[in-house]
Protein backbone atom coordinates (compact mmCIF):
# COMPACT_ATOMS: atom_id res chain seq x y z
CA UNK A 1 0.00 0.00 0.00
CA UNK A 2 1.17 3.26 -1.42
CA UNK A 3 2.44 5.64 1.87
CA UNK A 4 1.97 8.78 -0.51
CA UNK A 5 -0.41 11.85 -0.08
CA UNK A 6 -3.46 11.88 -2.33
CA UNK A 7 -5.08 15.43 -3.41
CA UNK A 8 -8.39 13.31 -2.00
CA UNK A 9 -10.34 15.83 -0.30
CA UNK A 10 -12.13 14.09 2.97
CA UNK A 11 -15.57 15.25 3.43
CA UNK A 12 -16.68 17.78 6.09
CA UNK A 13 -19.08 16.07 8.58
CA UNK A 14 -22.06 17.40 8.64
CA UNK A 15 -22.92 19.24 12.17
CA UNK A 16 -25.54 16.94 13.87
CA UNK A 17 -27.91 18.55 16.54
CA UNK A 18 -29.25 15.71 18.69
CA UNK A 19 -30.48 15.69 22.33
CA UNK A 20 -28.40 15.57 25.01
CA UNK A 21 -29.12 12.00 26.01
CA UNK A 22 -28.12 11.06 22.07
CA UNK A 23 -24.54 12.37 23.04
CA UNK A 24 -23.97 10.10 26.09
CA UNK A 25 -25.51 12.77 28.37
CA UNK A 26 -28.21 12.66 30.18
CA UNK A 27 -30.32 16.02 30.49
CA UNK A 28 -30.23 17.61 34.20
CA UNK A 29 -33.30 16.26 36.14
CA UNK A 30 -33.99 15.12 39.82
CA UNK A 31 -36.44 12.21 39.77
CA UNK A 32 -36.19 11.29 43.44
CA UNK A 33 -36.99 14.74 44.32
CA UNK A 34 -39.87 14.96 41.96
CA UNK A 35 -41.07 11.74 43.33
CA UNK A 36 -40.99 13.28 47.30
CA UNK A 37 -42.55 16.83 46.47
CA UNK A 38 -45.27 14.79 44.78
CA UNK A 39 -45.48 12.83 47.66
CA UNK A 40 -45.61 14.85 50.14
CA UNK A 41 -48.17 17.23 48.20
CA UNK A 42 -50.61 14.27 49.16
CA UNK A 43 -49.42 13.99 52.85
CA UNK A 44 -49.83 17.26 53.70
CA UNK A 45 -52.55 19.76 52.68
CA UNK A 46 -51.08 23.26 52.94
CA UNK A 47 -47.62 21.77 51.31
CA UNK A 48 -48.43 23.44 47.90
CA UNK A 49 -48.88 26.86 49.04
CA UNK A 50 -44.91 26.92 49.66
CA UNK A 51 -44.39 25.73 46.29
CA UNK A 52 -46.72 26.98 44.04
CA UNK A 53 -44.51 29.93 42.86
CA UNK A 54 -41.57 28.41 42.52
CA UNK A 55 -43.15 25.09 40.36
CA UNK A 56 -44.61 24.81 37.46
CA UNK A 57 -45.98 21.82 35.09
CA UNK A 58 -43.28 21.91 32.93
CA UNK A 59 -40.29 21.75 35.66
CA UNK A 60 -40.99 18.29 36.40
CA UNK A 61 -39.12 15.96 33.79
CA UNK A 62 -40.93 12.97 33.72
CA UNK A 63 -43.70 13.14 31.84
CA UNK A 64 -45.83 11.14 34.35
CA UNK A 65 -44.76 13.72 37.02
CA UNK A 66 -46.13 16.70 34.91
CA UNK A 67 -49.79 15.10 34.09
CA UNK A 68 -49.44 14.42 37.79
CA UNK A 69 -49.19 17.52 39.08
CA UNK A 70 -51.42 19.30 36.48
CA UNK A 71 -54.20 17.29 38.57
CA UNK A 72 -53.13 18.71 41.90
CA UNK A 73 -52.95 22.14 40.91
CA UNK A 74 -56.24 21.13 38.77
CA UNK A 75 -57.78 20.38 42.55
CA UNK A 76 -56.29 23.50 43.93
CA UNK A 77 -58.05 25.69 41.88
CA UNK A 78 -61.69 24.10 42.27
CA UNK A 79 -60.59 24.72 45.95
CA UNK A 80 -60.38 20.52 46.48
CA UNK A 81 -58.59 18.55 48.77
CA UNK A 82 -55.67 17.57 47.59
CA UNK A 83 -54.46 13.89 48.77
CA UNK A 84 -54.11 10.26 47.25
CA UNK A 85 -57.50 9.73 46.67
CA UNK A 86 -58.66 13.54 45.15
CA UNK A 87 -55.92 13.01 42.87
CA UNK A 88 -56.22 9.57 41.45
CA UNK A 89 -60.17 10.75 40.78
CA UNK A 90 -59.01 13.99 38.96
CA UNK A 91 -56.38 12.20 36.95
CA UNK A 92 -59.42 9.99 36.00
CA UNK A 93 -60.88 12.60 34.94
CA UNK A 94 -58.52 14.39 32.84
CA UNK A 95 -57.97 11.17 31.26
CA UNK A 96 -54.57 10.78 32.29
CA UNK A 97 -54.43 8.32 34.64
CA UNK A 98 -52.17 5.96 32.74
CA UNK A 99 -49.84 8.10 31.30
CA UNK A 100 -49.15 8.82 35.15
CA UNK A 101 -48.66 5.22 35.95
CA UNK A 102 -51.85 4.08 37.10
CA UNK A 103 -53.12 4.27 40.83
CA UNK A 104 -50.57 1.89 42.29
CA UNK A 105 -47.76 4.49 41.05
CA UNK A 106 -49.62 7.02 42.72
CA UNK A 107 -49.80 5.37 45.70
CA UNK A 108 -46.26 4.39 45.40
CA UNK A 109 -45.22 7.90 45.37
CA UNK A 110 -46.41 8.77 49.49
CA UNK A 111 -44.37 6.19 50.85
CA UNK A 112 -41.15 8.32 48.91
CA UNK A 113 -41.04 10.79 51.77
CA UNK A 114 -42.63 10.80 55.30
CA UNK A 115 -43.40 14.59 55.37
CA UNK A 116 -42.82 18.48 53.81
CA UNK A 117 -40.82 19.62 55.85
CA UNK A 118 -38.13 20.16 53.13
CA UNK A 119 -40.39 20.63 50.35
CA UNK A 120 -39.31 24.21 49.57
CA UNK A 121 -36.03 23.34 49.13
CA UNK A 122 -36.52 20.32 46.92
CA UNK A 123 -39.06 22.02 44.88
CA UNK A 124 -35.69 25.02 44.49
CA UNK A 125 -33.47 21.79 43.28
CA UNK A 126 -35.99 20.78 40.65
CA UNK A 127 -36.94 24.21 38.92
CA UNK A 128 -33.13 24.61 38.65
CA UNK A 129 -32.63 21.23 36.83
CA UNK A 130 -35.41 22.79 34.63
CA UNK A 131 -33.52 26.06 34.05
CA UNK A 132 -30.76 24.39 32.73
CA UNK A 133 -32.41 21.75 30.46
CA UNK A 134 -34.36 25.30 29.25
CA UNK A 135 -30.92 26.48 28.60
CA UNK A 136 -29.43 23.76 26.92
CA UNK A 137 -32.62 23.46 24.52
CA UNK A 138 -31.74 27.24 23.61
CA UNK A 139 -28.22 26.53 23.07
CA UNK A 140 -29.06 23.72 20.85
CA UNK A 141 -31.84 26.01 18.64
CA UNK A 142 -29.00 28.32 18.55
CA UNK A 143 -26.22 26.29 16.96
CA UNK A 144 -29.00 24.64 14.88
CA UNK A 145 -30.26 28.10 13.42
CA UNK A 146 -26.50 29.61 13.17
CA UNK A 147 -25.59 26.76 10.91
CA UNK A 148 -28.50 27.64 8.39
CA UNK A 149 -27.17 30.20 5.46
CA UNK A 150 -30.53 32.25 5.35
CA UNK A 151 -30.92 32.93 8.82
CA UNK A 152 -30.33 36.81 9.59
CA UNK A 153 -27.33 36.97 12.36
CA UNK A 154 -29.14 39.88 14.28
CA UNK A 155 -32.51 38.40 14.42
CA UNK A 156 -30.56 35.10 15.60
CA UNK A 157 -28.75 37.09 18.83
CA UNK A 158 -32.15 39.09 19.73
CA UNK A 159 -33.86 35.57 19.98
CA UNK A 160 -30.62 34.35 22.54
CA UNK A 161 -30.96 37.18 24.26
CA UNK A 162 -35.11 37.66 24.57
CA UNK A 163 -34.92 33.83 25.24
CA UNK A 164 -32.43 34.08 28.53
CA UNK A 165 -34.45 37.01 29.27
CA UNK A 166 -37.70 35.34 29.27
CA UNK A 167 -36.18 32.38 31.29
CA UNK A 168 -34.82 35.25 33.79
CA UNK A 169 -38.28 36.37 33.94
CA UNK A 170 -40.16 32.97 34.30
CA UNK A 171 -38.70 31.61 36.78
CA UNK A 172 -37.10 34.09 38.91
CA UNK A 173 -39.69 35.70 41.21
CA UNK A 174 -40.36 38.35 43.77
CA UNK A 175 -41.39 37.63 46.70
CA UNK A 176 -43.89 39.16 49.38
CA UNK A 177 -42.34 41.28 52.37
CA UNK A 178 -43.20 42.44 56.17
CA UNK A 179 -43.82 45.36 56.83
CA UNK A 180 -41.17 45.62 59.03
CA UNK A 181 -38.76 45.35 56.12
CA UNK A 182 -40.54 47.47 53.45
CA UNK A 183 -40.47 50.41 56.63
CA UNK A 184 -36.71 49.54 57.22
CA UNK A 185 -36.36 50.09 53.11
CA UNK A 186 -38.54 53.34 52.70
CA UNK A 187 -36.76 54.92 55.95
CA UNK A 188 -33.52 54.29 53.85
CA UNK A 189 -34.47 55.64 50.85
CA UNK A 190 -35.90 58.72 52.43
CA UNK A 191 -32.69 59.27 54.53
CA UNK A 192 -31.00 58.80 51.14
CA UNK A 193 -32.54 61.41 49.43
CA UNK A 194 -33.11 64.06 52.68
CA UNK A 195 -30.11 66.28 50.62
CA UNK A 196 -31.95 66.67 47.36
CA UNK A 197 -34.31 69.68 48.12
CA UNK A 198 -35.76 69.21 44.72
CA UNK A 199 -37.67 65.76 44.89
CA UNK A 200 -36.37 64.00 41.88
CA UNK A 201 -36.68 60.06 41.64
CA UNK A 202 -35.99 59.98 38.16
CA UNK A 203 -33.68 61.57 35.77
CA UNK A 204 -33.90 65.32 35.40
CA UNK A 205 -35.38 66.91 32.55
CA UNK A 206 -33.60 70.51 33.53
CA UNK A 207 -37.09 72.30 33.43
CA UNK A 208 -37.83 73.13 36.88
CA UNK A 209 -41.10 73.29 36.35
CA UNK A 210 -41.74 70.48 34.32
CA UNK A 211 -39.47 68.22 37.11
CA UNK A 212 -41.81 69.72 39.84
CA UNK A 213 -44.82 67.53 38.00
CA UNK A 214 -43.04 64.51 36.54
CA UNK A 215 -40.33 64.52 39.43
CA UNK A 216 -38.18 63.68 36.54
CA UNK A 217 -38.29 60.49 33.86
CA UNK A 218 -38.70 57.69 35.39
CA UNK A 219 -37.77 54.35 35.78
CA UNK A 220 -39.35 51.75 32.75
CA UNK A 221 -41.55 54.30 31.66
CA UNK A 222 -42.27 55.08 27.77
CA UNK A 223 -42.63 58.72 27.21
CA UNK A 224 -44.35 60.11 23.98
CA UNK A 225 -43.48 63.67 22.65
CA UNK A 226 -45.34 64.22 20.03
CA UNK A 227 -46.53 67.34 18.17
CA UNK A 228 -46.64 68.83 14.53
CA UNK A 229 -43.51 69.79 12.32
CA UNK A 230 -41.51 73.07 13.73
CA UNK A 231 -42.88 73.10 17.21
CA UNK A 232 -39.09 72.03 18.23
CA UNK A 233 -39.58 68.45 19.42
CA UNK A 234 -35.68 67.69 18.17
CA UNK A 235 -34.75 71.14 20.31
CA UNK A 236 -36.55 69.62 23.09
CA UNK A 237 -35.24 66.13 23.35
CA UNK A 238 -31.64 67.61 23.06
CA UNK A 239 -32.07 70.07 25.55
CA UNK A 240 -33.13 67.63 27.96
CA UNK A 241 -30.42 64.67 26.83
CA UNK A 242 -27.90 68.03 27.72
CA UNK A 243 -29.05 68.69 31.14
CA UNK A 244 -29.00 64.91 32.54
CA UNK A 245 -25.31 64.55 30.44
CA UNK A 246 -24.23 67.57 31.52
CA UNK A 247 -25.50 69.06 34.51
CA UNK A 248 -25.94 65.64 35.72
CA UNK A 249 -23.47 63.73 34.76
CA UNK A 250 -26.11 60.65 34.10
CA UNK A 251 -25.71 58.53 30.48
CA UNK A 252 -27.74 58.94 28.39
CA UNK A 253 -28.40 57.43 24.32
CA UNK A 254 -29.92 59.21 21.41
CA UNK A 255 -31.16 56.83 18.31
CA UNK A 256 -31.74 59.62 15.68
CA UNK A 257 -33.32 58.18 12.86
CA UNK A 258 -33.88 61.43 10.63
CA UNK A 259 -31.25 63.47 11.16
CA UNK A 260 -27.43 62.75 11.10
CA UNK A 261 -25.27 62.39 14.48
CA UNK A 262 -23.43 65.52 13.04
CA UNK A 263 -26.26 67.48 12.88
CA UNK A 264 -27.46 66.76 16.04
CA UNK A 265 -24.11 67.68 17.51
CA UNK A 266 -24.39 70.96 15.45
CA UNK A 267 -27.38 71.81 17.49
CA UNK A 268 -25.99 70.69 20.79
CA UNK A 269 -22.84 73.02 19.97
CA UNK A 270 -25.27 76.19 19.00
CA UNK A 271 -27.52 75.63 22.19
CA UNK A 272 -24.70 75.60 24.70
CA UNK A 273 -22.64 77.99 23.35
CA UNK A 274 -25.29 79.92 22.22
CA UNK A 275 -24.18 81.12 18.97
CA UNK A 276 -26.54 81.88 15.66
CA UNK A 277 -27.81 78.03 14.52
CA UNK A 278 -27.19 79.73 11.10
CA UNK A 279 -23.61 80.66 11.53
CA UNK A 280 -22.46 77.19 13.03
CA UNK A 281 -24.11 75.27 10.05
CA UNK A 282 -22.06 77.67 7.41
CA UNK A 283 -19.07 77.87 9.29
CA UNK A 284 -18.98 81.84 9.24
CA UNK A 285 -18.19 82.40 12.52
CA UNK A 286 -15.75 85.22 14.22
CA UNK A 287 -12.51 85.11 15.76
CA UNK A 288 -14.36 85.86 19.15
CA UNK A 289 -17.05 83.28 18.34
CA UNK A 290 -14.52 80.68 17.55
CA UNK A 291 -13.38 81.15 20.76
CA UNK A 292 -16.44 81.32 22.78
CA UNK A 293 -17.80 77.53 21.31
CA UNK A 294 -14.42 76.33 22.78
CA UNK A 295 -14.98 77.64 25.84
CA UNK A 296 -18.68 77.13 26.69
CA UNK A 297 -18.29 73.25 24.90
CA UNK A 298 -15.63 71.86 27.24
CA UNK A 299 -18.39 70.53 29.21
CA UNK A 300 -20.59 69.34 25.95
CA UNK A 301 -17.37 67.13 24.96
CA UNK A 302 -17.09 65.48 27.85
CA UNK A 303 -20.74 64.88 28.42
CA UNK A 304 -21.67 61.05 28.36
CA UNK A 305 -23.90 60.97 25.86
CA UNK A 306 -24.31 58.72 22.90
CA UNK A 307 -25.61 59.20 19.34
CA UNK A 308 -26.56 56.60 16.70
CA UNK A 309 -27.53 57.53 13.33
CA UNK A 310 -28.61 54.43 11.89
CA UNK A 311 -31.06 55.30 9.44
CA UNK A 312 -34.41 52.80 9.33
CA UNK A 313 -33.66 51.03 12.50
CA UNK A 314 -35.59 47.57 13.22
CA UNK A 315 -36.80 47.08 16.84
CA UNK A 316 -34.33 44.22 16.74
CA UNK A 317 -31.56 46.28 16.34
CA UNK A 318 -32.82 49.08 18.38
CA UNK A 319 -33.16 46.46 21.14
CA UNK A 320 -29.43 44.79 20.86
CA UNK A 321 -28.02 48.64 20.90
CA UNK A 322 -29.80 49.39 24.46
CA UNK A 323 -28.60 46.57 26.32
CA UNK A 324 -25.08 46.72 24.91
CA UNK A 325 -25.05 50.28 26.07
CA UNK A 326 -26.88 49.91 29.31
CA UNK A 327 -24.22 47.04 29.73
CA UNK A 328 -20.92 48.99 29.03
CA UNK A 329 -21.78 51.97 29.96
CA UNK A 330 -25.13 52.08 32.05
CA UNK A 331 -27.22 54.42 30.35
CA UNK A 332 -29.90 55.62 32.08
CA UNK A 333 -32.51 56.71 29.60
CA UNK A 334 -33.07 56.52 25.75
CA UNK A 335 -34.59 58.72 23.40
CA UNK A 336 -35.93 57.89 20.08
CA UNK A 337 -36.08 59.93 17.29
CA UNK A 338 -38.74 59.05 15.76
CA UNK A 339 -41.32 56.34 16.14
CA UNK A 340 -42.72 56.44 12.88
CA UNK A 341 -39.30 56.20 10.72
CA UNK A 342 -38.23 52.79 12.93
CA UNK A 343 -39.13 49.41 11.07
CA UNK A 344 -41.30 46.73 12.94
CA UNK A 345 -40.67 43.08 13.11
CA UNK A 346 -40.40 41.83 9.50
CA UNK A 347 -39.12 38.61 10.96
CA UNK A 348 -43.19 37.43 11.40
CA UNK A 349 -43.71 38.14 7.74
CA UNK A 350 -44.68 41.98 7.62
CA UNK A 351 -48.02 41.30 6.15
CA UNK A 352 -49.59 43.13 8.70
CA UNK A 353 -50.65 46.95 7.76
CA UNK A 354 -48.49 50.36 8.94
CA UNK A 355 -50.83 50.71 12.06
CA UNK A 356 -50.00 47.23 13.51
CA UNK A 357 -46.41 47.74 12.94
CA UNK A 358 -46.62 51.00 14.77
CA UNK A 359 -48.46 48.68 17.42
CA UNK A 360 -45.46 46.71 17.79
CA UNK A 361 -43.00 49.11 17.91
CA UNK A 362 -44.77 50.60 20.74
CA UNK A 363 -45.45 47.99 22.83
CA UNK A 364 -41.61 46.88 22.15
CA UNK A 365 -40.09 50.32 23.13
CA UNK A 366 -42.00 49.84 26.99
CA UNK A 367 -40.76 45.94 26.99
CA UNK A 368 -37.45 47.46 26.60
CA UNK A 369 -38.12 50.27 29.33
CA UNK A 370 -39.22 47.74 31.69
CA UNK A 371 -36.46 45.10 31.03
CA UNK A 372 -33.49 48.33 31.55
CA UNK A 373 -35.43 50.03 34.10
CA UNK A 374 -34.94 53.26 32.23
CA UNK A 375 -36.76 55.94 30.84
CA UNK A 376 -37.46 55.50 26.82
CA UNK A 377 -38.35 58.67 24.85
CA UNK A 378 -39.90 58.36 21.88
CA UNK A 379 -41.00 61.28 19.48
CA UNK A 380 -44.03 61.09 17.12
CA UNK A 381 -45.60 63.06 14.45
CA UNK A 382 -48.97 64.09 14.76
CA UNK A 383 -51.53 63.68 12.37
CA UNK A 384 -52.41 66.61 9.86
CA UNK A 385 -55.85 67.08 11.64
CA UNK A 386 -54.64 69.69 14.11
CA UNK A 387 -54.11 72.18 11.20
CA UNK A 388 -57.60 71.73 10.00
CA UNK A 389 -59.29 72.28 13.63
CA UNK A 390 -60.31 75.43 14.29
CA UNK A 391 -59.36 77.34 17.75
CA UNK A 392 -56.44 77.32 18.75
CA UNK A 393 -55.08 74.11 17.57
CA UNK A 394 -54.07 72.59 21.20
CA UNK A 395 -53.17 68.73 20.30
CA UNK A 396 -55.52 65.92 21.67
CA UNK A 397 -54.63 62.68 22.50
CA UNK A 398 -56.49 61.33 19.16
CA UNK A 399 -54.15 63.46 17.44
CA UNK A 400 -51.58 60.74 17.59
CA UNK A 401 -50.68 59.72 14.49
CA UNK A 402 -51.01 55.91 12.74
CA UNK A 403 -52.32 54.03 15.93
CA UNK A 404 -53.90 54.50 19.17
CA UNK A 405 -51.87 51.81 21.24
CA UNK A 406 -49.34 54.36 21.38
CA UNK A 407 -51.55 56.37 23.88
CA UNK A 408 -52.18 52.58 25.56
CA UNK A 409 -48.68 51.50 25.98
CA UNK A 410 -47.14 54.61 26.76
CA UNK A 411 -47.01 56.15 30.32
CA UNK A 412 -47.18 59.53 29.72
CA UNK A 413 -48.21 61.00 26.94
CA UNK A 414 -46.72 65.18 26.33
CA UNK A 415 -47.51 67.42 23.32
CA UNK A 416 -45.39 70.37 22.40
CA UNK A 417 -47.25 73.37 21.13
CA UNK A 418 -46.00 76.59 20.20
CA UNK A 419 -48.98 79.14 19.99
CA UNK A 420 -47.32 82.20 17.74
CA UNK A 421 -46.61 79.73 15.27
CA UNK A 422 -50.50 79.67 14.74
CA UNK A 423 -49.97 83.33 14.50
CA UNK A 424 -51.73 83.38 18.89
CA UNK A 425 -49.52 86.42 20.01
CA UNK A 426 -51.43 86.54 23.38
CA UNK A 427 -53.12 83.81 25.79
CA UNK A 428 -56.39 84.25 27.47
CA UNK A 429 -54.91 86.49 30.00
CA UNK A 430 -53.50 88.53 27.61
CA UNK A 431 -49.66 87.53 28.24
CA UNK A 432 -47.33 87.38 25.15
CA UNK A 433 -46.96 84.09 23.61
CA UNK A 434 -43.57 85.29 22.35
CA UNK A 435 -40.82 82.52 22.40
CA UNK A 436 -43.18 80.64 24.86
CA UNK A 437 -43.03 76.78 24.46
CA UNK A 438 -45.68 74.51 25.93
CA UNK A 439 -45.42 71.09 27.18
CA UNK A 440 -49.17 69.75 27.78
CA UNK A 441 -49.11 66.80 29.56
CA UNK A 442 -51.94 64.75 28.38
CA UNK A 443 -51.89 61.44 30.31
CA UNK A 444 -49.60 60.68 32.91
CA UNK A 445 -50.25 57.54 34.53
CA UNK A 446 -48.28 58.42 37.89
CA UNK A 447 -49.15 61.79 38.36
CA UNK A 448 -51.13 65.32 37.43
CA UNK A 449 -52.33 66.68 33.84
CA UNK A 450 -50.61 69.76 33.78
CA UNK A 451 -49.61 72.74 30.61
CA UNK A 452 -45.66 73.85 31.65
CA UNK A 453 -44.48 76.63 29.88
CA UNK A 454 -41.31 77.31 28.49
CA UNK A 455 -39.05 79.53 26.88
CA UNK A 456 -38.12 78.37 23.13
CA UNK A 457 -35.02 80.01 21.69
CA UNK A 458 -35.10 79.28 18.30
CA UNK A 459 -32.24 80.72 17.08
CA UNK A 460 -29.76 78.77 19.82
CA UNK A 461 -32.54 75.60 19.11
CA UNK A 462 -32.67 75.12 22.57
CA UNK A 463 -35.81 74.94 25.57
CA UNK A 464 -35.11 76.82 28.96
CA UNK A 465 -37.10 77.44 31.94
CA UNK A 466 -39.46 80.41 30.99
CA UNK A 467 -37.67 82.60 33.57
CA UNK A 468 -33.95 81.61 32.84
CA UNK A 469 -34.01 83.92 29.74
CA UNK A 470 -36.62 86.01 30.83
CA UNK A 471 -34.98 88.38 33.58
CA UNK A 472 -35.74 91.56 31.20
CA UNK A 473 -33.96 94.86 32.93
CA UNK A 474 -36.43 97.70 34.17
CA UNK A 475 -34.55 100.08 33.12
CA UNK A 476 -35.22 102.33 29.92
CA UNK A 477 -32.85 101.77 26.85
CA UNK A 478 -31.20 98.54 28.34
CA UNK A 479 -30.12 95.50 26.43
CA UNK A 480 -32.41 92.77 26.31
CA UNK A 481 -31.64 89.28 26.29
CA UNK A 482 -32.02 88.23 22.81
CA UNK A 483 -31.43 91.76 21.02
CA UNK A 484 -32.80 94.96 20.96
CA UNK A 485 -33.07 97.77 23.72
CA UNK A 486 -35.76 97.54 26.42
CA UNK A 487 -38.54 100.59 26.11
CA UNK A 488 -41.24 101.86 28.28
CA UNK A 489 -45.13 101.20 27.49
CA UNK A 490 -46.76 104.50 26.28
CA UNK A 491 -48.83 104.23 29.74
CA UNK A 492 -45.53 105.19 31.65
CA UNK A 493 -45.56 102.48 33.31
CA UNK A 494 -42.73 99.98 32.22
CA UNK A 495 -43.73 96.86 30.83
CA UNK A 496 -41.54 94.81 32.50
CA UNK A 497 -44.65 95.13 35.74
CA UNK A 498 -46.62 92.65 33.22
CA UNK A 499 -45.38 89.03 33.62
CA UNK A 500 -44.43 87.56 30.19
CA UNK A 501 -45.40 90.97 28.37
CA UNK A 502 -42.75 93.14 27.29
CA UNK A 503 -42.16 96.11 24.25
CA UNK A 504 -39.07 95.74 22.29
CA UNK A 505 -37.84 98.54 19.50
CA UNK A 506 -38.22 97.81 15.78
CA UNK A 507 -34.93 96.67 16.08
CA UNK A 508 -35.31 93.53 18.59
CA UNK A 509 -39.00 92.77 17.18
CA UNK A 510 -36.50 92.29 13.96
CA UNK A 511 -34.07 89.59 15.25
CA UNK A 512 -37.14 88.11 16.84
CA UNK A 513 -38.92 87.64 13.52
CA UNK A 514 -35.80 86.04 12.40
CA UNK A 515 -36.04 82.66 14.28
CA UNK A 516 -40.40 83.52 15.94
CA UNK A 517 -41.48 83.51 12.48
CA UNK A 518 -44.63 81.12 12.25
CA UNK A 519 -43.82 80.75 8.64
CA UNK A 520 -40.47 79.67 9.50
CA UNK A 521 -39.11 75.95 7.83
CA UNK A 522 -39.60 73.07 9.86
CA UNK A 523 -35.58 72.67 9.27
CA UNK A 524 -34.80 76.00 11.01
CA UNK A 525 -35.61 74.58 14.31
Amino acid sequence: MSDKPTNQRIPRKKPTFENPSSLGKIPPQAIDLEEAVLGALMLEKDALTNVIDILKVESFYKDAHQVIFQAILDLFTDSQPIDLLTVTAQLRRNGTLEVAGGAFYITELTSKVSSAANIEYHARIITEQSIKREMIKIASDIQRDAFEETTDVFELLDKMEQSLFEISEKNIRKNYSDMKSIMREAIAEMEAKKDQKDGLTGVPSGFTALDRVTSGWQKSDLVIIAARPAMGKTAFVLSVLRNAAVDHNKPVAIFSLEMSSVQLVNRLIASEAELDSEKIKKGSLAEHEWAQLVHKTAKLSKAPLFVDDTPALSILELRAKCRKLKAQHDIQMVVVDYLQLMSGDTGKGGSGNREQEIASISRALKKIAKELSIPVIALSQLSRAVETRGGDKRPQLSDLRESGSIEQDADMVMFLYRPEYYGITEDEDHNSTLGVGEVIIAKHRNGSLENVKLRFIGKYTKFTDLDNFGNFPEKPGADLPYGGKFTPASSGASDFDRPNTIKMSSRANDDMDDFMNPNTKPSDF
